[in-house]
């Protein structure tokens, strides 16, 4: 199998960690470009030691350590979402967020994530108790939950709260989900794709939009239609059975990057 070959599978979820890193999907994945490109440029300096995917994470860590691509001629990035990362990096430094995403949405170990940043595993945990704190101090919301199966909303619920958030309501079809967005205006929804009614998590959230800017993380078992390479695609997409970690980690990023808490 060519090196092409093994890094594929893993390139949509190299480009939602980028994405969620930087807080937009043009940056993000101007990263991915410039990654793939040294891969191409210099194949016989892929780490030959990790699996494809630690290598591939190992490249784009380089690139995002030493390099400026937002700064590269014709660059469009996402001026206000800049804005608001700016406020939020003031007060938080890149290493603990990154700690954080590998670890918690990207499922790396303490272990492999230290590989990636050059620390130990114990600084890593460090790290990622530091940015969970501080961002959790940072931002609070009013939630939506779009989601139709019981045990699993209650269980969305629950973290939700436990990070200091309200629950606005639980919606289980399109319909409710579009009312209740529009009776008390939420900070941030939470929406599962396949709804009670078999209408679709996607249109619901579609049509929220259209009414008002809100930030949307998708926990489906469908992540493959969501992640096709067409744009525009969700910054945070988190697939089941998930772990509660990743459904924080995500929380806590979507609200990093939004402008009504850009200043809490």
């Amino acid at each position: 199998m060519s090196l092409g070959q093994k890094l594929h599978p893993h390139l949509p979820f190299l480009r939602r960690y980028a994405r969620a890193l930087t807080g937009s999907q043009a940056h993000g994945d101007a990263y991915v470009r410039a990654t793939l490109e040294a891969i191409v440029a210099a194949p016989e300096e892929f780490p030959a030691d990790v699996d494809a995917r630690l290598g591939l994470y190992r490249i784009f860590q380089a690139i995002w350590s030493s390099s400026h691509v937002e700064d590269e001629p014709g660059f469009g990035g996402d001026a206000p979402r800049e804005a608001i990362a700016q406020a939020r990096l003031s007060r938080l430094t890149p290493l603990p967020r990154q700690a954080l995403l590998l670890t918690a949405l990207e499922g790396f170990t303490p272990e492999d994530a230290g590989y990636l940043i050059g620390l130990p595993a114990e600084d890593v945990e460090a790290l990622v108790n530091e940015a969970l704190a501080e961002i959790e101090a940072q931002t609070r919301a009013k939630v939506l939950i779009i989601e139709d199966e019981p045990i699993i909303a209650m269980d969305i619920e629950t973290i939700v709260r436990d990070l200091g958030h309200e629950v606005t309501a639980i919606a289980v079809t399109r319909e409710d989900a579009v009312r209740e967005a529009m009776a008390e205006r939420p900070g941030l929804v939470l929406a599962d794709i396949q709804l009670a009614d078999d209408s679709s998590g996607i249109d619901a959230v579609k049509d929220i939009l259209t009414e008002f800017a809100v930030p949307v993380i998708f926990i489906t078992a469908f992540p493959e239609r969501l992640l096709t390479g067409e744009r525009p695609e969700p910054t945070f997409l988190i697939t089941k059975p998930f772990q509660r970690a990743t459904v924080k980690a995500a929380i806590a990023q979507a609200l990093f990057f939004d402008e009504a808490t850009a200043l809490a």
